[in-house]
Formats: C-alpha cells, structure tokens, sequence
C-alpha cells in the first residue's frame, strides 16, 4: 500500500512543469553580452540556462542572489552598452572601464536607483551624458573621462552628493544660454565645487566655465 502512495505522489509530481531556468536578471545579463564583442572569452561562463547568474565570472551577487556588482574592466569588449541593464534594480557597481565600449550611454541606465558607483572611463561612449542620471540619488563615484562624449553636463548632475566625478578628455561643450536672463550658466557648479579642475579638462569649454562664474551674453529676441 505503502509503495503504491509513493508511485502514486512520484507520478502527479511529474506532471507539474519545471520551473523555468531562466530570470530577469540573467536575461538582462545575456542581452549584455549579446550586444558585446568579445575577443578574450572572458564571458563564456555566462550561460542563460542556469537558474541564476551568480555563478557566472565578474557577476556578484547577494545573500538573496540579487546582482549587485559588475566587473568587467579592461578585458578588451568591444560593441555597444545594452539598454536591458537597467532589468538589474539591486545593481550597486557598475565597472566598465578600459574597454573599448561605443555608442550611446542607454538613458534606461537612470533606473538603477542602488547604484553607488559608475566607472565607463577609458571607452569610446559617444553622444550627450543621459539627463536621467540625475535620478542615481544613491550615486557617490561617476567615472565618464576619456571618452567622446558631447553636449554639455545636465544641471541635475551636478544636484547629486558625489564624491568622485570625473568627465576630462571628452568633447564637451559648455552649457547653453539662458536667454531669459541673457546669461550662460556656470559650468561647475552646486557640488562640482569641490572637484579638482583637471576632471573637467581637455573639453570643449574653458575659462570663465571652468571658474563657476557667470558670462553675460548678447541675447536677440
């Protein structure tokens, strides 16, 4: 009687589904690596069949096996930045440095609200630093140098408490005029303060920009 119960339990448990080995995280991860190239391997351990991306090389999770760090610097990946990183909302570190990333920084990137510090230095990112970062409130270290990036600096970056912020050697131009009041906004400004000059240099902007002062312009109306 015994073993007909247990054939019995055996039989309906084999006919639930598996549960699916797959999670946002991982497929978040995988849409990552796709849009990569990758000529030293350094990303042959991330495979989407497996229940979590903890295991895989330069992932770090936490005790609940939310992925909290990425470290991928200097490992030569080329490609573009995926958008479907912002699918991480535990992501604390977020390192890739010293590669040869390119295109635009995703605006999606805004979402990470956990993240602490953000290191694309020493890339090929193009295009204008993403307004939405103003939303990392959590943000302390921003690391963008040495890139091509363009346009000028959001205002609502310069609101955020970091402690690190570095945007030399790109080509960014100083902010735009505020033909209201006819002046042009200083470019260090609210917490940029207290940064060294040299994070700002090698730019398309100079001088009075570089001070924090104001410039009155001609406005035509």
């Amino acid at each position: 009687m015994s073993s007909f119960v247990f054939l019995s339990l055996l039989f309906l448990l084999l006919q639930r589904p598996l549960p699916s080995l797959s999670n946002s995280e991982g497929d978040a991860l995988y849409a990552f690596k796709t849009r990569l190239s990758d000529p030293n391997n350094v990303l042959d351990s991330w495979d989407p069949s497996l229940v979590t991306p903890c295991t895989w090389f330069h992932v770090t999770c936490d005790s609940n096996n939310y992925v909290t760090r990425l470290d991928l610097g200097r490992y030569n990946l080329g490609g573009t930045l995926a958008p479907e990183l912002a699918h991480l909302p535990y992501l604390q570190y977020l390192e890739l440095y010293g590669n040869n990333i390119t295109g635009n920084i995703p605006q999606e990137l805004g979402n990470l609200i956990n993240l602490i510090s953000m290191d694309l230095s020493y890339n090929r990112f193009q295009g204008n630093i993403p307004k939405s970062f103003g939303n990392l409130k959590s943000l302390k270290f921003l690391w963008l140098n040495n890139n091509q990036l363009t346009g000028s600096i959001p205002i609502v970056v310069s609101t955020l408490n970091l402690q690190v912020f570095n945007v030399s050697n790109n080509r960014l131009s100083e902010p735009p005029v505020d033909k209201l009041r006819c002046f042009r906004k200083p470019l260090v400004d609210g917490n940029f303060k207290s940064f060294p000059m040299e994070r700002f240099e090698n730019n398309k902007f100079s001088g009075p920009e570089l001070k924090g002062s104001i410039r009155n312009v001609v406005c035509h109306t």
